[in-house]
């Protein structure tokens, strides 16, 4: 049976006159796969251009009592552990050609992929929020330090549709637009992040930096896996970036783009933030997580830094937003991927109004939401992991296909052995999970007291999923019809 023209997916061209991109779900074809590995380094570089970092190293400092030697070691583990599941994930991306929530479709099957992609689309919502509220407190920072403009309610609406509304343009325009923009935000960035480093090397307090007492085991787990948690929510994302990559991109070279580019700006923002901590100890509880670097550093050098971080913020938020709509539309939102990005903007705007306004503590949602955000995610990693690597091909015109003689209908159009283990292990994750208004069964045990849920709710989806039986896809239609590449290959 032929694919139903749905899922937003009828459009075959790549690009608009404007240079829009226009493609939705449908696989990439070989003859538009141009892009190259190296690329990755600046996507994965904007994607986090944060000043949450900043916050979230400080409170490795004030909340897990760690020393600047463990905040090292957090700094430079989270980020290859979590960034090296994107890099691995995304090895589908330019296997199938597809984005990864609607290569999802062949492990899940066409309706099974929907629980997990409402899931995952939800989670999205509180991310792009996060990242929004941060772009608006950084752009009413420099009002303040430029003009001496106070925040107000009318204010942050005024700032929040401005984030929101340039997100929504450069979301929109799609995967050219978001590499042009990453490059230039990652050379900014980069100048201007040895500019603040330099200015804390000559001011900081350094004896009070190195006087800290080692904190436990236990709370250094716990920040890797807090810093880890914003990394594993790319990781459905990552075949979305890679789907323009030739087949014969290498793999390992794809893992090491990924880790690096994150890396490079998770290691010195974290350390930054923990140095920071030492001279504004009320840096992880304020409310606003952003101003605290107008009070730190000179006007000079903090306002240009917090033009840059915006940017960064938006790109953030555009690359989430871009896989987002990729995600509605394999949820049945049958319009064109940027209209499917508008959802999610006006989303972000009214739960951004509710944290700004209403809410008490910024930090406290924000380590919250990130907890549940990485175990919501690591039930769907391990299943999805898993069927990579002993799959050997994805069948194109299958995954646009929604009926029932799409060859990912299995039965009924679910694939339950995928959804068992998703299901279980979405539970389990839960189960040794703690944050400021749940606590799970099993998070006094060592597993809970280490912050290891979303490792346990990886761990048991993958071992329930490979050790079910499988139910075999129809062959493909034609010979064409599948993009292959041996499985579990890691030398191309």
């Amino acid at each position: 049976m032929p694919a139903e023209p749905a899922d937003g997916a009828t459009e075959t061209a790549t690009e608009t006159g404007t240079g829009a991109e226009t493609r939705g779900l449908e696989p990439v074809p070989d003859g538009e796969r141009t892009g190259r590995v190296r690329e990755l380094v600046p996507t994965w570089v904007a994607a986090n251009i944060s000043v949450l970092l900043l916050t979230m190293g400080a409170g490795l400092v004030i909340f897990n009592k760690l020393n600047i030697w463990q905040v090292l070691v957090v700094a430079v583990a989270a980020p290859v552990v979590s960034y090296g599941i994107v890099g691995l994930i995304s090895i589908a991306g330019k296997r199938g050609g597809a984005p990864g929530m609607a290569l999802s479709r062949a492990v899940f099957g066409q309706r099974g992929n929907l629980f997990p992609g409402a899931l995952i689309w939800v989670a999205r919502w509180g991310w792009e929020t996060i990242n929004a509220v941060s772009g608006a407190y950084a752009v009413l920072t420099v009002l303040d330090l430029l003009f001496g403009v106070e925040s107000s309610t009318p204010l942050i609406v005024v700032t929040l549709l401005f984030f929101v509304g340039c997100t929504f343009v450069v979301s929109g325009l799609g995967i050219k637009a978001l590499r042009v923009c990453s490059t230039w935000s990652t050379y900014l960035f980069g100048g201007f992040s040895v500019l603040v480093l330099g200015y804390l090397l000559f001011t900081t307090d350094w004896a009070a930096v190195f006087d800290k007492p080692v904190g436990s085991t236990a709370m250094m787990v716990a920040g890797i896996g807090t810093i880890a948690a914003g990394g594993i929510s790319w990781v459905p994302s990552g075949p979305d970036f890679t789907r323009y990559l030739p087949r014969t991109a290498s793999s390992k070279g794809m893992v090491g783009a990924t880790i690096g580019g994150a890396g490079v700006v998770v290691l010195p923002m974290v350390l930054m933030g923990a140095v920071m901590a030492v001279a504004t100890p009320d840096l992880a509880t304020a409310q606003d997580p952003v101003s605290f670097i107008g009070e730190l550093l000179p006007t000079w050098i903090a306002v240009p830094y917090l033009l840059i971080a915006v940017v960064g913020m938006l790109l953030i938020n555009s690359m989430s937003m871009y896989s987002a709509g990729f995600t509605a539309q394999t949820l049945g939102i049958k319009v064109p991927r940027a209209a499917a990005v508008s959802v999610n903007a006006v989303i972000s705007l009214v739960f951004g109004f509710l944290l700004m306004v209403v809410a008490t503590s910024f930090f406290g949602s924000f380590i919250s939401f990130l907890t549940l955000l990485a175990v919501a995610f690591s039930a769907w990693i391990g299943v999805f992991g898993v069927d990579m690597l002993r799959r050997t091909s994805y069948d194109g015109p299958a995954l646009l296909d929604t009926t029932p003689g799409s060859a990912y209908w299995y039965r009924g159009g679910y694939a339950w052995q995928a959804m068992t283990a998703w299901a279980v292990a979405l539970v389990v994750g839960l189960l040794f999970t703690r944050v400021d208004w749940f606590a799970g069964p099993l998070a006094s045990t060592w597993t809970g007291r280490n912050g290891l849920g979303w490792v346990a709710g990886i761990v048991t989806s993958g071992v329930l999923y490979a050790v079910l039986p499988r139910t075999a896809a129809r062959p493909p239609a034609g010979a064409d019809a599948a993009v292959r590449e041996p499985a579990g290959s890691l030398s191309n």
